[in-house]
C-alpha cells in the first residue's frame, strides 16, 4: 500500500481508459447498468474492452517485463514506512523474514488464482471476476471492502503527510523536537488541512485521472530512495541515533499475527492485478505466474532491506513511521519525506477514484439506473461524493495521528483481498468444472482454496477485533 495501494497501495492501481465516471457512450459495449457499474481499474494499465461475446479479447501491449514493474509499482507504496515497526512487534529479523516469507505464498497463488478465474469468467477487473465466479453476495461485499479499503488508505495518506510535514518544518524553524505548539503555522492540523485543500482535493474532483499516470515513476524512484536512506543509515549510523531494545524473539503468538496488517497492506497489488494481468501481450496463467513471482521477489527485497535495517538501527524504539525516528535535520532524510510527500499526494487521488468509482456503481445498481446521460447531474454528484469523502478522511486523519492504528484496521481487509476473494474464487471455479471423477488435484485445489478462506477470515477477525479494542480503544 499499498500505495495504490500505490499507493498505493497503498498501497496501489492504475486507470482504465473506460471508467465509472467516463461518458455514457463508453459503455455501448455493455447492456446491464450493474455491469458497467462494477468498473474498477488501476491507473497504469490501458486496455481495451472486452471482444463480441464467446471470444477473448485481444492481446494488450505490455510485455512480460513492463507487467514485473506495474506489479511491483502497484505493491510498493506507503506501507514501507510501517515494516521497521512490523518487524519489531513480531519479534525481531527472524520472526519477520519468516512471517513475510510464509505469506509470500499465499499472496502469490492468489494473483495465479485471479488470472486463472479472470480467463474462465473473461472479466478484466477484481470485484467483476468476483461477482462472476462467486455470485451477487460475495460481489457485493467485494465492493464494500474496496470502498472501505480505498477509504481507510485515504486516511493514512493524510496522517503520512502530517508526519513528513511536521519533521520538515522542525527543520526549517530550527526546532529538533519537532514543530507542534511553536508557531501557529507549525501546528500539524493547520498544515495538514492547508495542504489537502489547496493540493488533494483539486486532483480528486476531475472525471478522469489519466493525468496521475506520469507520477508513477516518481512514486517507484520515492519509494526506491527511502529503502537506500534506511539502509544507508543502518550501515553508517548517526552519532546521535542510539538503537533502543532490539527483541530476538515474538513477545507471544499474538505479537506475531499483529504484524500481518502491515504484511498484508504492504503485498495487497490483487485489486489492480487483474487488470494487469489482462493488458499482457500473452495473457496467460503460466507466464503471468513466472510475472507475478518476480514482481514479489522484488517487492520482498525492498520491504525486507527496510524493515530489518529500519528495526535494527532503532530497535523496539521505532517510530510506526520509521522516517519519524531519524533527526529532523538530516538532509538525506528530509529528501525522502519530500519524496513521500509527493507520492502521497499524487496517490491520494488514484485511490479516491477508485473508491468513488465502486460507490457510484453500487449506488447505481440499488437505483437501477444507467449510467448518467445528464452532464449535469453527474457533475453535481461526483463532486458531492468527492467533497463528502475528503472532508470525512480528513476529519479523521486529524484525530488519528498514528499511522499504525490505520493500518491495522484496514490491513484485515487487505488479507480479504489476497486471500478471502480469491479462495473463494477457486472453490467456486472448481465446483463449478463438470466432472465424472473428481481427481487428487481437484480435491487438493479446492483444499487450497478452503485453507486460504479460513486464513484469511481469520486473519481479518484477529485484526480488525485487535485494531478496534486495543489501539483504537485504547
Amino acid at each position: 500500500m499499498q500505495r495504490a495501494v500505490s499507493a498505493l497501495p497503498a498501497g496501489e492501481m492504475a486507470q482504465h481508459n473506460v471508467g465509472i465516471n467516463s461518458e455514457y457512450g463508453d459503455w455501448d459495449w455493455s447492456a446491464d447498468a450493474g455491469e458497467r457499474a462494477r468498473l474498477l481499474q488501476s491507473p497504469n494499465v490501458e486496455t481495451g474492452p472486452k471482444s463480441d461475446e464467446g471470444q477473448r479479447p485481444g492481446a494488450g501491449t505490455t510485455s512480460a517485463l513492463g507487467a514485473v514493474f506495474i506489479v511491483v509499482n502497484a505493491a510498493l507504496g506507503a506501507g514501507l514506512l510501517n515494516f521497521p515497526a512490523a518487524f519489531s512487534m513480531a519479534g525481531g529479523v527472524a520472526a519477520g523474514i519468516a512471517l513475510q516469507m510464509s505469506l509470500l505464498v499465499f499472496i502469490i497463488g492468489g494473483l495465479v488464482i485471479l488470472a486463472y478465474c479472470s480467463r474462465a469468467s473473461n472479466e478484466r477487473t477484481y470485484q467483476e471476476v468476483v461477482w462472476a465466479v462467486c455470485g451477487k453476495v460475495p460481489g457485493v461485499l467485494c465492493e464494500v471492502a474496496i470502498a472501505v479499503y480505498t477509504f481507510g488508505t485515504c486516511i493514512a495518506f493524510l496522517i503520512i503527510i502530517g508526519d513528513q510535514q511536521d519533521k520538515i518544518i522542525a527543520a526549517l524553524v530550527k526546532d529538533p523536537q519537532g514543530a507542534d505548539g511553536s508557531h501557529w503555522y507549525a501546528d500539524r492540523k493547520f498544515t495538514i488541512s492547508i495542504t489537502a485543500f489547496l493540493l488533494i482535493l483539486p486532483l480528486s474532483i476531475p472525471k478522469e485521472i489519466g493525468f496521475q499516470k506520469y507520477a508513477s515513476s516518481l512514486s517507484v524512484i520515492g519509494t526506491w530512495y527511502v529503502t537506500a536512506v534506511v539502509v544507508i543509515k543502518y550501515i553508517w549510523p548517526d552519532k546521535e541515533i542510539t538503537p533502543g531494545h532490539i527483541p530476538t524473539r515474538p513477545s507471544s503468538w499474538m505479537a506475531v499475527f499483529n504484524a500481518m496488517p502491515t504484511i498484508c497492506f504492504g503485498f495487497q497489488c490483487h485489486v489492480s492485478s487483474v487488470p494487469v494481468f489482462n493488458s499482457m501481450k500473452r495473457p496467460e496463467v503460466k507466464p503471468w505466474g513466472a510475472v507475478v513471482t518476480a514482481a514479489m521477489v522484488i517487492a520482498l527485497f525492498v520491504y525486507a532491506g527496510t524493515g530489518i535495517c529500519g528495526f535494527l538501527t532503532f530497535g523496539a524504539s521505532v517510530d510506526q513511521d520509521v522516517l519519524l525516528s531519524y533527526p529532523s535535520n538530516d538532509v538525506p532524510v528530509a529528501i525522502a519525506r519530500a519524496f513521500i510527500i509527493v507520492c502521497v499526494l499524487t496517490s491520494y487521488p488514484i485511490l479516491h477514484f477508485c473508491g468513488r468509482a465502486v460507490l457510484e456503481g453500487l449506488w447505481l445498481r440499488y437505483k437501477g439506473e444507467t449510467v448518467e446521460e445528464d452532464v449535469v447531474r453527474e457533475r453535481r454528484r461526483r463532486v458531492f461524493q468527492t467533497v463528502c469523502w475528503f472532508l470525512l478522511t480528513l476529519l479523521l486523519a486529524l484525530f488519528i495521528p498514528d499511522i499504525g492504528k490505520v493500518i491495522s484496521l484496514i490491513g484485515g481487509l487487505a488479507a480479504c483481498f489476497i486471500f478471502v476473494f480469491p479462495g473463494l474464487c477457486l472453490i467456486q471455479a472448481k465446483l463449478s468444472e463438470i466432472q465424472e471423477t473428481r481427481s487428487t488435484s481437484w480435491w487438493a485445489l479446492v483444499s487450497y482454496g478452503t485453507f486460504m478462506v479460513t486464513l484469511g477470515a481469520f486473519i481479518f477477525g484477529q485484526t480488525t477485533a485487535n485494531a478496534i479494542f486495543v489501539d483504537l480503544m485504547a
